[in-house]
């Protein structure tokens, strides 16, 4: 269960930001970071991407610099408020990622950075799936969330940042096969890269 830190970092931005950068340094900073998920994929000006659960638009922000055709969608409308204000060249969509509102087969990029470990079990079935879906064939899902350290010097700091800000469903992550339920829904080139002491696991899948 997660302490009040982590509801002051998703109402105060300046602490959201400040923790975000902290745990970017494990892999470089926060630029390098946020471009973790789109290193070595092909955006052009008018690739369709998807920013899923985009938040206050930190990776939103890096994927406008390669497209011009970038939606971000949350459930929240107020990190959608701050996402409009941070990254005006996208267009935001507020709704839930188990149910998106887009039509099949209408992106040709979705991308989503440390979201899909709030999501319950079954959200995440239903997520991936909804995926699958707006996608074009040929489509590519990039992600990075976190995966259990295969470095024993990362895991005292990922449990203690867990233990702060986040709840059960990202320590349930940790235990999740997600090449595999992205395999099963019936993606194929699943390809999983770790990094950062095996804390964090950088997935592209192609439908």
């Amino acid at each position: 269960m997660a302490t009040i830190f982590r509801d002051w970092s998703y109402r105060y931005q300046w602490l959201y930001d400040a923790i975000s950068r902290l745990a970017a340094l494990s892999v470089g900073g926060e630029a390098r970071f946020r471009q973790l998920a789109v290193q070595g994929l092909t955006i052009e000006s008018a690739t369709k991407v998807l920013d899923l659960c985009c938040g206050s638009g930190q990776a939103t922000q890096i994927l406008v610099k390669y497209s011009q055709n970038v939606t971000g969608l949350d459930a929240s409308p107020r990190s959608l408020k701050r996402a409009r204000e941070n990254v005006p060249q996208a267009e935001y969509v507020e709704a839930f990622a188990e149910k998106m509102p887009f039509a099949d087969n209408q992106f040709d990029v979705v991308h989503t950075s440390v979201a899909l470990h709030e999501m319950r079990s079954g959200q995440l079935q239903q997520i991936i799936k909804e995926v699958y879906r707006v996608l074009k064939p040929g489509g590519v899902f990039t992600l990075v969330d976190f995966h259990n350290p295969t470095n024993p010097l990362f895991v005292p700091g990922l449990s203690l940042f867990l233990l702060l800000f986040e709840t059960e469903t990202a320590w349930q992550l940790l235990k999740t096969d997600l090449p595999g339920l992205l395999t099963e829904t019936g993606f194929r080139e699943c390809d999983r890269t770790l990094t950062a002491g095996g804390s964090l696991q950088l997935i592209k899948a192609r439908k």
